[in-house]
């Protein structure tokens, strides 16, 4: 029996998750290190992160004659670069950095743009730190990124983001001489959705015992939700009269109006009387924003569970949820609107995987055999 390491972060503390194949007697064995505890939300044992807790739990699974491995995360998108040696700013750069970031917040973006196109602006301000801010241009500009990309393995959307923050960081430090329009833009990953099957969405569900995780992806695919919209959504919002929820935090605060399943009002029923959430529909245990790396963490567990072997994320659900409309001939335009997209061209993407007529077409192959070998079963033809 092998047992997986992996360091995690819950409840804002660094941990090790210990994660196996459920067996009785190790789950036994492993509950009587005395430092293991259990996350309901990551459904997994873990222990604090120390050098010393380790060695010990460790040795102590290695003495109960069991086997173990660690894994290592590394994920695309924008690292930290705490590992990485960069010099410290000057006091000058790091006024700039905060007035970008007043800047950014004063155009109205999310907190989350904000705090993205800082950190890159303030990574480049490190790593050009021995010029002055003045003398800063493209090139510059182009190192970094060339630098980034390679040291930071960062992926192409992540490169987008970058070069966004850098054109809007030209205008407002104009003191420089950094041309926006000379910061080449990469073109974006043309990467059809990940979309589940009908049946898969129902095994998903079924499989998914715990009522709040079943209630969170239910929603994620019965209303076609970010998971932003998820999450920040008020219990104010329901209207069951109008089978209607008025999504409040839309990306680029767009409100909109999306369709609730009367199937899932009994599940929406139970699930309010058992934890009786106070502001927010799924709210955290403690109160506030439930945690989204929370609702991936057990979505990829239920995906487990259900035999999907697809690289599902939360926005897949929403990607299906689009795709069954198509398929069962709701108009792009009402699909539109219920997914709140400001351009038809981005709803157009699902037109590329609900082809019928693509797959009406049957490969010459097929013809071939038909015609030439009508005796031969197709799935025998390459048995003999």
């Amino acid at each position: 029996m092998n047992i997986t390491l992996e360091t995690i972060t819950h409840k804002g503390k660094r941990c090790v998750a210990i994660r196996f194949e459920y067996d009785f007697y190790l789950k036994e064995y492993i509950k009587k290190f005395p430092a293991v505890r259990w996350s309901q939300t990551q459904k997994t044992f873990y222990i604090l992160r120390s050098d010393a807790r380790l060695n010990s739990f460790r040795s102590y699974i290695e003495e109960g004659g069991y086997r173990y491995s660690v894994k290592t995360n590394q994920k695309r998108g924008r690292k930290s670069l705490n590992k990485v040696a960069l010099p410290s700013l000057s006091a000058k750069k790091k006024r700039i950095a905060s007035d970008y970031t007043n800047f950014l917040r004063g155009k109205r973006y999310s907190e989350n743009t904000v705090k993205v196109y800082s950190g890159f602006i303030i990574d480049f301000l490190r790593h050009t730190s021995d010029k002055p801010s003045e003398a800063l241009n493209e090139e510059d500009v182009r190192l970094f990124i060339q630098w980034a990309v390679g040291t930071l393995n960062y992926s192409v959307s992540t490169h987008r983001q970058m070069v966004s923050g850098f054109r809007h960081f030209a205008h407002f430090y104009p003191a420089c001489s950094i041309h926006p329009d000379k910061i080449f833009m990469p073109k974006k990953d043309k990467k059809l959705p990940v979309v589940l099957s009908k049946e898969e969405i129902l095994t998903l569900l079924q499989v998914t015992k715990n009522l709040k995780h079943r209630t969170a992806l239910a929603m994620l695919y019965g209303c076609g939700l970010r998971i932003g919209e998820l999450l920040h959504l008020e219990l104010s919002c329901f209207d069951f009269n109008r089978r209607q929820l008025h999504i409040k935090n839309g990306k680029g605060r767009k409100e909109r109006y999306a369709t609730l399943p009367e199937s899932m009002y009994p599940l929406i029923k139970n699930y309010y009387e058992t934890y009786r959430p106070k502001h927010y529909f799924i709210e955290n245990p403690k109160g506030g924003v439930y945690n989204p790396s929370s609702v991936r963490a057990f979505l990829k567990q239920m995906c487990k569970l259900a035999g999907i072997k697809k690289s599902v994320s939360p926005h897949s659900l929403r990607h299906s949820y689009a795709t069954h409309l198509l398929e069962s001939g709701t108009g792009i335009r009402h699909i539109q609107e219920l997914l709140g997209h400001s351009r038809p061209e981005t709803t157009m993407i699902y037109t590329h995987v609900t082809r019928h007529d693509l797959r009406e077409i049957r490969s010459p192959l097929d013809t071939i055999i038909k015609e030439r070998l009508p005796n031969i079963n197709d799935s025998n033809l390459f048995l003999t």
